[in-house]
């Protein structure tokens, strides 16, 4: 719970600190970066964890890691691309180009600080003895204020000022939801083939459809009111920001090797697009999911 509600909010925190007006990286590389890099810390640390208490690595991993990345967001940013989304003076061919940097840059930088990770862990690891199992006082102390943790999002949504609502609250309130939901279809469906995670593939493909069409919804031609924009809002950001990911989508894509690997990949992200091509296109080109901002200002 409480690494779901961190993730969310290093994700949105890391996307609002690079976003401005001539950056040279699009903002979502860092988050994706990031949760990887951390992931491959955790890869190299299993045993230690395991050791030491084995829901901290899962916090770690499914939580965090898998919260603070997004496949989701990734794919609409690059479909957006393609659209040309934000109508940029630019050719078609640069929105090809553009769309392609955003895919291969995402691959390359999240399997890469996926690899870093691992090799800084394995350079710190034999420095750190293994710490003592914390005791059953300790844990169950653990288990409620982790509880508490998410419970102070409700209080957190509703107490704040309601500019805060688009921004960050509202995502918090369905950070855990998305990311339990995508550990649940994990431990069911992950097993069923050894040449396919069809767990994650499966919560990143509804996670991006369901992104596809609460955009779709922020932006119908009716008149959306602050409160559901916030709402779908969050939703977005948080449950389909954590029901997505990429961190372990990278890790799996190491853990295949060889043409898995590649068919995982190209699967995976075909079927994004694909998605959003059904789902976001023939909104786009009716002329309603460019005008997302009027949503945001409403909202704000």
């Amino acid at each position: 719970m409480p690494s779901s509600v961190f993730g969310t909010l290093a994700r949105l925190g890391l996307d609002a600190l690079t976003t401005y007006n001539g950056q040279s990286v699009f903002a979502l590389a860092y988050a994706q970066a990031t949760g990887c890099f951390i992931m491959g810390i955790a890869l190299g640390m299993r045993a230690p964890f395991g050791r030491y208490y084995g829901p901290l690595y899962t916090a770690m991993t499914t939580g965090f890691c898998g919260s603070l990345t997004t496949f989701s967001g990734w794919q609409v940013d690059v479909f957006d691309s393609w659209v040309n989304a934000g109508y940029y003076p630019r050719a078609g061919l640069q929105n090809f180009l553009d769309g392609l940097t955003k895919t291969w840059v995402t691959l390359v930088v999240s399997l890469a600080s996926l690899s870093f990770g691992v090799h800084v862990c394995g350079l710190i690891v034999p420095y750190f003895p293994a710490p003592r199992p914390p005791s059953r006082g300790f844990r169950y102390t653990l288990i409620v204020a982790s509880v508490l943790a998410y419970a102070a999002t409700f209080p957190a949504y509703f107490c704040l000022p309601a500019d805060f609502r688009h921004q960050a609250t509202a995502a918090l309130l369905f950070s855990y939801p998305g990311t339990l939901s995508r550990y649940l279809l994990s431990i069911y469906l992950n097993q069923r083939s050894k040449y396919f995670p069809l767990g994650t593939f499966a919560a990143n493909a509804i996670g991006t459809a369901l992104l596809g069409l609460f955009h779709v919804l922020q932006n119908l031609p009716s008149s959306v009111s602050p409160a559901a924009c916030s709402l779908l809002q969050g939703l977005g950001d948080g449950y389909c920001g954590c029901l997505t990911t990429i961190s372990t989508f990278a890790a799996e894509v190491v853990a295949l090797g060889g043409w898995k690997s590649w068919l995982y990949v190209v699967i995976s992200w075909c079927m994004g697009q694909l998605l959003l091509l059904i789902i976001m296109g023939t909104s786009f080109w009716a002329g309603h999911v460019n005008e997302r901002m009027i949503c945001a200002f409403k909202a704000s």
